[in-house]
């Protein structure tokens, strides 16, 4: 992506997923917003986005952050929402392992008291290695902790799968977590 559409996802991002409220947005359930809504308030803040920039954000965010409904006209966050939003998920059983990146000053924390939403809505998983090193990497050198997810769903822990198939879970207790 270059410059201005790194700048359109990061204020995508904000008021999609942090501060709907700050634009005048509310997010419908499934946390859509609709596109006519959003483009006017970025407009009105400062920000201005054409149409056409936005559907190309979306369409080449590399992690598919962003979905716009089969209309055109809704647009929301897939996830990593830190405001309240019915997403309206669905739960999914997932695969036998799963991934996630962090960096090693907070591998002992994670370790003892395991992986927790924060204040989010959910513990972000990956399906493979390769992204979950990509996360990681966004703070430091990655480690990779393997998540036995299909124990954890067997022992009664729900999970889900996000549009852009990242695996949503409440959090992940040490007991589920490896290093190997």
């Amino acid at each position: 992506m270059d410059k201005r559409q790194i700048r359109v996802s990061k204020y995508l991002a904000k008021y999609l997923r942090h501060a709907p409220e700050e634009l005048g947005l509310t997010l419908q359930p499934g946390g859509w917003v609709p596109v006519d809504d959003l483009l006017a308030a970025a407009g009105n803040h400062g920000f201005p986005i054409s149409y056409d920039e936005l559907i190309e954000c979306v369409e080449s965010n590399d992690k598919q952050r962003y979905a716009i409904d089969a209309t055109g006209d809704l647009i929301r966050a897939n996830q990593g929402h830190s405001v309240a939003v019915d997403l309206q998920l669905e739960e999914q059983a997932p695969p036998e392992v799963l991934y996630h990146g962090t960096v090693e000053r907070f591998l002992t924390s994670i370790l003892a008291d395991g992986l927790h939403k924060g204040k989010r809505h959910h513990v972000h998983l990956s399906k493979d290695v390769e992204t979950a090193t990509k996360v990681g990497a966004r703070r430091g050198r990655p480690v990779i902790l393997k998540v036995a997810a299909g124990t954890m769903h067997r022992d009664g822990h729900t999970f889900y799968l996000s549009a852009n198939r990242v695996w949503l879970t409440a959090s992940v207790p040490p007991a589920y977590l490896s290093t190997d």
